[in-house]
């Protein structure tokens, strides 16, 4: 009888036999030097190929973030355009005109000629208004890319407003998606670009899409607390609009939501907040100082459009005598889109909204309400304030695919061609 073989030879149980055989087991089919390591990352390999990295990032974290906005930025600038140069018509301007109408040529005039350094005054003697009352950011982007382009100014302004249009588009996009998710974002750019009425002036060379890029930007960059960011757009946006004050007052509000969540002293909030208050004052100091009088723009405001506050005394005056005797589309279509603007906006507030956008918001309405100036106008001067935008984009953006496309197609169409009438048939509303 032959003995057993012993432990630890090969053929035996004690490193793995055949059962009744005694012959050796075949080898595991996953050698362990063949297993991978767990504790291995292979997208790391990726690192080595930087080509490889820079495929991944543009296509999993730039192309969601950036086709949206550009897509829309297409099509609502194709629906803008063609609807205006078809309302146009054969005798009328044409299109270079209308993007250029009223304000557009006085930015490319600053750009090309610089500001008068004095008041100016009617053949009569009577003090009336001059490009002074223009703050300066736009035109200076106007004169950069006609240096660097060779564009005449006319075109120039209006490439800077696509532009413009383009990085705020994006960057509405990024909040919205931080704050209601990336459908109610794409719904929300569709809305801001194409239904709103007068979103026309966001393609002209207006200064409306740069002062958008800007306070939304400011936003977005007090909401990822990058504060000195925050801080520097918000300086830029006092040197594009007066109305920066509304995009100032929100990032201090955000500073502050910080500093109560923080429960102690932080640098770099209060600094970003004391940047940007020095924009729109800078401005009007520079004003007052090459006229020789510091109340300067305020003058030349008055006496060129009759812009003063006046605690919305004009804008209910406007109200009353059209709901009266308002016997025309225009100032009643006017009217009721700037109380449903309102309407929407109080609906943000019932409804809960990120307080610095609630202040941004609201901000823009109480300041274009709370002036005199021309009642037409009003729904241009709206058009970056985002707040009202808020209601309407989520419950677009909760309802059924098709009812959503539907509906804002049909938005989208109306207010492009709400533009265009208003440019060729009413052109006082810009």
């Amino acid at each position: 009888m032959n003995p057993a073989p012993p432990p630890g030879i090969p053929g035996s149980c004690a490193t793995g036999t055949v059962a009744g055989t005694g012959l050796p087991e075949p080898p595991p089919a996953h050698p362990e030097h063949l297993k991978e390591d767990p504790q291995k990352d292979p997208q790391k390999d990726s690192w080595k190929d930087p080509r490889k990295h820079l495929s991944r990032w543009l296509t999993e974290r730039i192309l969601p973030l950036l086709w949206p906005p550009l897509a829309v930025y297409a099509a609502t600038a194709a629906l803008h355009l063609v609807l205006l140069a078809a309302m146009d018509g054969p005798d009328g301007p044409g299109l270079r005109a209308r993007l250029l109408s009223w304000d557009g040529l006085l930015y490319a005039d600053i750009a090309a000629n610089g500001y008068p350094d004095s008041y100016t005054y009617t053949p009569e003697g009577q003090l009336t208004g001059n490009n002074l009352a223009f703050f300066p950011l736009y035109p200076l982007l106007i004169r950069t890319v006609h240096a660097l382009t060779g564009l005449d100014h006319d075109i120039a302004g209006v490439v800077v407003a696509h532009l413009a249009l383009i990085a705020a588009l994006v960057v509405v996009q990024c909040l919205f998606t931080r704050l209601y998710g990336r459908r109610t974002a794409t719904v929300a750019t569709v809305l801001l670009a194409g239904a709103q009425p007068m979103a026309m002036a966001f393609f002209m060379s207006y200064s409306e899409s740069l002062f958008l890029a800007l306070a939304a930007g400011t936003l977005l960059a007090a909401h990822r607390r990058a504060w000195l960011t925050a801080g520097t757009l918000a300086l830029l946006t006092g040197l594009t609009r007066p109305a920066a004050a509304a995009a100032v007052a929100a990032l201090a509000v955000a500073a502050g939501l910080e500093l109560l969540r923080q429960r102690r002293w932080s640098a770099r909030p209060v600094a970003a907040v004391a940047l940007a208050c020095a924009g729109t004052p800078l401005y009007l100091w520079w004003v007052g100082r090459r006229v020789g009088d510091l109340d300067a723009w305020f003058t030349i405001q008055e006496a060129g459009w009759g812009t003063h506050w006046d605690n919305g005394k004009a804008f209910w005056d406007f109200l009353a005598d059209t709901f009266a005797h308002g016997d025309g589309w225009v100032p009643v279509s006017t009217a009721v889109l700037l109380l449903a603007l309102v309407c929407a906006t109080v609906l943000a507030w019932e409804r809960g909204a990120w307080p610095p956008l609630l202040v941004h918001g609201t901000g823009i309405v109480v300041l274009t309400l709370c002036q005199s100036n021309y009642s037409h106008s009003k729904l241009r001067l709206l058009v970056p304030a985002l707040l009202f935008l808020v209601p309407a984009a989520r419950a677009l953006a909760r309802a059924r695919t098709r009812t959503a496309v539907v509906a804002l197609a049909a938005a989208t169409a109306f207010g492009c061609w709400y533009g265009a009438h208003m440019l060729t048939v009413w052109h006082y509303a810009i």
